[in-house]
């Protein structure tokens, strides 16, 4: 029977040469933190979404590694990881594998993640037969899978498998995929035949469209270009994005290539464009609000103590070396992590009896500013209780405003006083009556012998 091998051409190498991004040995040590940054003893890391487009030094560095995450990268091949003998569980999920290799020596692997590759030679499994402990495939989101007789072909070639994409083998399925395994592996390979006809096919397409974007990449967004040239790479723009193309490795290398250089454009746009210096106190003397870096803040005044308070929420766990605090009779500023937090004041401090504190519990910076000298201090009334009757009230308000009172009398009163008719009454009448006696007219006597009239 024909034996495929798959070979990887030079037209396929051309595209990986673009934007390498090494395992480096300051990459695995700050991903292992949780084991204080030792990474000789490391047994689990995480290195997904790091842009790898190669796997290295790994196998050295790390012998005692059971668990590594590779997804999300740019990785083609399979390579490097022979030494790891401990390792019991693969990620390789979402990047640009083509071929199942170079596992033998993982002696201990027991799950494999291949989902959303390119794995288009399915005879490739073969290699894993050496994993005795093998017991989870994946193989969701490849070529392969679309291949006639896929699962019954994978089943019988890894007998030592339990699930292959998340659905169990049963020894039923097991024993109906062994028989009639030659005609299943004869299907397979022409089927791998014909996948290798239009992956060459697709490579030649790409290369050709290599060199029409040439110019593209050379202007590479650069925003300082002609009005023409920016215009045509806006229509290249778009036209990149908006054309339908097939899901091959090389298409998902260009489209983060093109990522890359729009990156990389803007931080070369950004250097060359001098920063305009922060306005915080304009020519005419002006003092400005800032907040640069967008912080919560409280300003109150403590008229009991005469003094002005500035809360700012800065950043609970942010080293106190990194803050700044300028106090100026007129306006507070602060430096957080070099960016300028700037408020005015609603009455002029002293800044030299100003304090600054930093709170545990929420991290908040605490100023005390307080008034400078010659600030009326206001107090409060307080209201009593009202005790006395409202004339009392009245001659009191009176009294502290200071207000004269004087007497009325009636002008018609003012005539002289008649005294002829004043009579002394007797003490015998004033007790008996309670009432003065007449006064005596026209004759009459009055008669102490003779009794009044009842």
């Amino acid at each position: 029977m024909e034996q495929v091998t798959f070979k990887w051409s030079k037209t396929q190498n051309y595209s990986y040469e673009c934007f390498f991004s090494p395992v480096t040995e300051d990459l695995v040590r700050r991903r292992a933190e949780h084991n204080e940054f030792e990474i000789f003893s490391l047994e689990e890391v995480s290195l997904h979404q790091q842009d790898i487009e190669k796997i290295e030094h790994i196998d050295r560095w790390c012998r005692e590694l059971k668990i590594l995450y590779l997804q999300n990268n740019l990785i083609p091949r399979i390579e490097n990881l022979g030494r790891l003998k401990k390792l019991e569980y693969l990620n390789l999920a979402l990047n640009n594998i083509e071929v199942i290799e170079n596992l033998e020596g993982c002696e201990s692997l027991q799950k494999l993640d291949l989902t959303v590759n390119f794995v288009g030679v399915l005879t490739s499994v073969e290699s894993l037969k050496h994993n005795i402990h093998l017991r989870e495939l994946f193989l969701v989101g490849n070529p392969c899978i679309e291949y006639e007789g896929y699962r019954q072909y994978v089943v019988a070639a890894l007998p030592q498998l339990q699930w292959l994409d998340g659905t169990e083998i049963y020894c039923s399925e097991r024993i109906g995929a062994s028989q009639g395994l030659e005609e299943v592996r004869r299907r397979v390979v022409e089927q791998e035949m014909e996948y290798q006809r239009r992956r060459r096919k697709k490579k030649e397409e790409v290369q050709s469209k290599e060199a029409g974007e040439e110019k593209q990449r050379k202007l590479g967004f650069n925003a300082h270009c002609s009005q023409e040239d920016q215009e045509q790479v806006e229509e290249v723009e778009r036209a990149f994005w908006h054309t339908p193309c097939s899901f091959t490795p090389e298409s998902r290398l260009q489209a983060h290539r093109h990522l890359e250089e729009q990156r990389k454009a803007k931080e070369a746009d950004k250097e060359r464009k001098p920063k305009s210096p922060k306005t915080l106190i304009t020519a005419e003397g002006r003092v400005l609000n800032v907040n640069e870096p967008k912080l919560d803040f409280s300003l109150t005044e403590d008229e009991d103590n005469n003094r002005i308070i500035l809360d700012l929420a800065v950043y609970r766990h942010m080293d106190t070396s990194l803050m700044d605090v300028d106090v100026q009779p007129t306006f507070a500023r602060v430096r957080v992590k070099g960016k300028i937090f700037q408020v005015v004041l609603p009455a002029e401090v002293k800044p030299d009896s100003s304090t600054a504190q930093r709170s545990q519990t929420t991290g908040h910076l605490v100023l005390t500013m307080p008034r400078a000298e010659g600030e009326i201090k206001v107090t409060k009334a307080v209201q009593r209780p009202r005790r006395a009757s409202a004339s009392s009230c009245s001659t009191e308000k009176n009294r502290k405003n200071k207000v004269s009172e004087w007497l009325e009398v009636d002008p018609s009163k003012r005539s002289s006083v008649d005294i002829t008719s004043i009579i002394r009454a007797s003490p015998l009448e004033t007790s008996r009556t309670g009432t003065r006696p007449p006064a005596a007219s026209d004759g009459f006597v009055d008669d102490p012998d003779v009794p009044p009239l009842i």
